[in-house]
């Protein structure tokens, strides 16, 4: 069973079996003082009586409306934790069930958007294609900035492997990047995106990633980007999801059970 912990002032509102009356009829309920009267058999001094200490208590809170000679009543937080313990114990688990739902969203999509790990350039009258790795080699769920590369290639793939298959297994021959969970990534994880043109060495050395382009040549495109999909993230995302959907059956189940008052 949940524990409650009564400070002194609740108890003190609380060592009354009328005002224990009150806070039933006021269960899941906003009432005027002419309501509560008729609810409790309570003449209008006593009630408002009892019903000052349980505010000052923290208990029951007291709505004036502008314009309105009425007075409504209604529980406050605490003193609808005080009748439904297992209230609390609801909100705590909605509130994981959604944080839950939001990091399997944020996982899936960066699994389906990937990381761009490296680039492949074809340089003017060259038979070969240079790779060259993003500095930041590992994989990360936020990323804000744009990719910068190594200024010297790890390889140079010829003509004859210049394909995406090819560029792939290269990169894996070469460089030594994981996911993020440290898992080894295999070629088959490795997207290509390319613009369709070919770069001039010089252009790349003096303009970094900002190239212009000539006219085309070879088997793939003059500039070439390697996105890294880490099937990581697409477990934990298919985890979290899981996980989302056994506590959101949960968690309505529970609601369904105590959405009747318990007096």
């Amino acid at each position: 069973m949940t524990k409650v912990t009564l400070d002194m002032n609740t108890f003190k509102a609380l060592a009354s079996d009328t005002r224990l009356d009150i806070l039933r009829a006021l269960d899941g309920k906003n009432m005027s003082l002419k309501d509560i009267c008729t609810a409790t058999n309570l003449n209008k001094a006593t009630l408002h009586e009892h019903l000052t200490k349980l505010n000052e208590a923290g208990l029951v809170k007291k709505n004036e409306r502008e314009g309105h000679k009425w007075v409504y009543y209604k529980l406050s937080w605490k003193g609808e934790g005080l009748l439904h313990p297992e209230n609390t114990k609801i909100v705590v688990l909605f509130t994981t069930t959604f944080i839950t739902l939001f990091f399997g969203i944020v996982m899936l999509v960066n699994y389906v958007k990937g990381q761009i790990i490296a680039k492949a350039v074809n340089f003017v009258g060259s038979d070969s294609t240079a790779l060259y790795m993003a500095k930041e080699r590992s994989i990360e769920v936020f990323q804000f900035s744009a990719p910068k590369f190594e200024q010297a290639p790890i390889a140079n793939v010829g003509l004859a492997n210049q394909t995406t298959s090819g560029l792939s297994q290269a990169l894996i021959t070469n460089a030594n990047f994981t996911g993020i969970l440290g898992n080894t990534i295999s070629d088959t994880y490795i997207d290509w995106e390319g613009n369709g043109a070919v770069f001039n060495a010089n252009d790349v050395m003096s303009k970094g990633d900002n190239i212009l382009c000539s006219e085309a040549s070879s088997n793939v495109p003059g500039s070439m980007l390697a996105v890294v999909h880490d099937p990581a993230l697409q477990q934990i995302a298919i985890v979290c999801l899981v996980i989302f959907g056994i506590l959101l059956s949960i968690g309505i189940w529970r609601l369904w059970k105590n959405k009747k008052p318990k007096l």
